[in-house]
């Protein structure tokens, strides 16, 4: 298991820049007074809603990127809850509880000549965002392999082929390769490690691909998430040791400890 950061907090952020994604996704800067706690890629921060009379419980929300006094946060519109979320205006104020869960594992040496490959969709791609970001502050040159239904859903491209190479698939054909991402010929080519985040088909179908290369394959799972601190139990997964909270022990997993086999 990997070392969870003990320190987090509860925090009122300013909304410092609300920037759309298409009609269903926004990219939310949120900026603090005081010195936030360390934040590993692959964390994430649980969202007060303040905008919505039908949303009582905060919203699991994965971190792309992070500094000592902003998060940034890319969040998909799926109900009343993160559509008030993504209408919050610039200047509001915005509770979060963070860091949580357990982020990604890092490799010991790093060094360009490492193949490491980042696999997401949708809006799994964020903490695969905050994780480049680190791998290339350790030396490596990731390679990303994005996928999602059609090109509009295709989130921050410029930002991650800034940090490596891109590769692209979409279910509709409208950009990159026609289909999804594990028909893609890089997942057939040999890795190191690889990373993946997004729904749990496609993560679940990258992780028997990781498997037939022999590659450790690591996760960050979605599970429905309300208090994020392992007390309400409605995110547990089953594992090689039994039931966990993925809010935390995860949401980060290598697949060997999960019962994913079909």
């Amino acid at each position: 298991m990997h070392d969870i950061h003990k320190s987090k907090a509860v925090v009122d952020l300013k909304l410092a820049e609300n920037v759309a994604l298409g009609s269903n996704y926004a990219l939310l800067t949120l900026r603090s007074k005081q010195t936030l706690p360390s934040i590993k890629a692959g964390q994430f921060a649980q969202v007060r809603i303040d905008g919505s009379k039908e949303t009582f419980l905060r919203r699991p929300i994965s971190i792309c990127e992070a500094g000592a006094d902003y998060v940034k946060l890319l969040v998909r519109r799926a109900g009343p809850g993160t559509d008030a979320l993504i209408r919050t205006e610039v200047g509001s104020t915005v509770n979060c509880m963070l860091p949580l869960g357990n982020g990604w594992t890092l490799p010991a040496d790093g060094g360009p000549e490492l193949r490491l490959l980042l696999v997401g969709g949708g809006v799994g791609v964020a903490p695969l965002l905050a994780l480049g970001k680190e791998l290339v502050g350790l030396g490596c040159r990731p390679e990303f392999l994005l996928g999602a239904r059609t090109e509009s859903d295709l989130l921050l491209l410029d930002e991650f082929r800034a940090l490596g190479t891109v590769h692209l698939t979409t279910d509709d054909g409208s950009a990159g390769t026609h289909g999804v991402v594990t028909a893609h010929s890089r997942m057939s080519l040999p890795a190191d490690m690889v990373y993946c985040c997004g729904p749990a088909p496609m993560m679940k179908a990258v992780a028997r691909a990781a498997a037939r290369l022999g590659v450790s394959c690591e996760v960050s799972l979605e599970n429905v998430m309300a208090c994020g601190l392992g007390a309400c139990l409605c995110c547990v997964e089953k594992t090689t040791r039994g039931n966990v909270c993925v809010c935390t022990e995860g949401p980060v997993f290598n697949t060997n400890k999960l019962l994913w086999q079909d």
